[in-house]
């Protein structure tokens, strides 16, 4: 690889540090309020609701100038939605200026890819990114739940600057600060992304134009015989990991017993076994062999129906790292194989816009669904038996709608035009 590849994956890794230990300090902060615990849920919610609504704008806006500008921009929006959550702007709020930021983040990150690298790295670079990504969620969550404790947020408080006073009295400050200072990290990370000399489009300013162009690149992909397919799976994937985070939280606090601190590190475990599956999927699957990882998908949910029997950690441990594993092997060949055949139908940006807004509006909804089912005091193991078979069963509707699509032979012609 070259060496621009790991300033972005560098880039990439303290942005995603930063964005999951402020999810966990957010809903300490909710806690800390006594808001009603739908609340956290709908934390996912406020910060994708930018990536549906902007989605058009977004992907024109990352094909407009250089993609390091666009993540640097984009960090500094992060860092902003950071800073009002210091000075006491309720979560909900603030998280959604955050999204803000990821939305306009996420196309200068994917896109660039598909710039600098030839199509035969994807999926070897998505592996890459997805498991250093995974990586940063674990730490993310770890450190955020390490930050939460009261022992930890005391000792901090306590480093006092000589002759200054700093304004920073609580544990929510000071965790604060912390995530902003990662932001800035990413940021600086984002100077030193190489220019990939891609010829980049003027960003068109008339907003009726853009949701028209929008519009034609969803559709040009959904009819796609292999943009469909990998685009289902992906936008089923992030709506179900967003949806489980919170799943965990709740299911380790009823079966488990566990706090919020505990609980977060064994969110990290599934994050592990994603990492292991990312870096697996690398190594063993090729852009042309992507598709028959589908499967995968349907265990996945499969396996998610044992967290109801579970009762003890050293039984919740293994099995939310093979929850991990399964997620992370089926996503990554089809990231790639989905950002493949967007570069090729109408460029990178418009092509990860058009990805964020599918996948986004699935955690959207998920999430919301999710939220609504806390409400109604749904018990979390009814809750888990529902998502399993929800994802199961409509990972087999995909895996048929591609076998139905394999008989016309068009996904083989597709593959053998495109990756010779």
């Amino acid at each position: 690889m070259p060496a621009g590849f790991y300033i972005i994956m560098a880039a990439q890794f303290f942005s995603a540090l930063a964005d999951n230990a402020l999810l966990i300090a957010a809903i300490a902060i909710l806690r800390d309020l006594h808001a009603p615990v739908e609340y956290e849920p709908l934390l996912k919610t406020f910060f994708t609701v930018s990536y549906v609504l902007l989605a058009a704008f977004v992907g024109a806006f990352a094909d407009s100038m250089p993609k390091w500008r666009v993540m640097f921009i984009s960090n500094g929006i992060k860092i902003f939605g950071c800073t009002l959550m210091f000075f006491d702007v309720h979560p909900l709020v603030a998280y959604a200026v955050v999204g803000l930021g990821a939305a306009a983040y996420s196309p200068a990150k994917y896109g660039i890819l598909t710039e600098y690298l030839p199509h035969r790295l994807l999926v070897v670079a998505n592996g890459w990114i997805e498991g250093l990504t995974v990586v940063a969620i674990i730490l993310g969550v770890v450190l955020g739940g390490a930050l939460i404790r009261p022992d930890v947020a005391h000792s901090l408080l306590s480093l006092d600057v000589p002759y200054i006073d700093t304004g920073i009295n609580t544990p929510a400050e000071i965790n604060l600060v912390i995530i902003g200072a990662i932001y800035l990290v990413a940021a600086l990370f984002n100077l030193y992304i190489p220019d990939t000399g891609v010829d980049h489009k003027p960003l068109k300013k008339n907003p009726i134009y853009l949701l028209h162009e929008f519009n034609h690149c969803l559709k040009l992909l959904w009819r796609d015989k292999l943009g469909q397919i990998s685009l289902a799976v992906t936008t089923l994937f992030w709506g179900a990991g967003a949806t489980l985070q919170f799943i965990v939280l709740e299911w380790a606090r009823a079966a488990l017993n566990l706090d919020l601190s505990k609980a977060s590190m064994l969110q990290g475990l599934v994050a592990v076994g994603g990492a292991l599956g990312a870096v697996l999927a690398a190594r063993m699957i090729s852009l042309r062999t992507s598709v028959r990882v589908i499967p995968l998908g349907i265990a996945m949910g499969v396996v998610v129906i044992g967290m109801i029997l579970v009762r003890d950690l050293w039984l919740a441990a293994p099995l939310l790292v093979l929850v991990g594993i399964l997620s992370g092997f089926f996503v990554v060949p089809m990231n790639a194989l989905l950002q493949h055949r967007g570069h090729i139908l109408m460029g990178a940006g418009h092509s990860i816009a058009v990805q964020n807004f599918n996948e986004n509006l699935s955690i959207l909804i998920m999430t919301f669904v999710y939220s609504l089912l806390v409400k109604a005091h749904f018990s979390i193991f009814t809750v888990i038996a529902l998502f399993a078979v929800f994802v199961a069963s409509t990972m087999w509707l995909v895996q048929r709608r591609h076998n139905h699509n394999q008989r016309q032979h068009d996904d083989v012609a597709l593959l053998e035009d495109n990756i010779h």
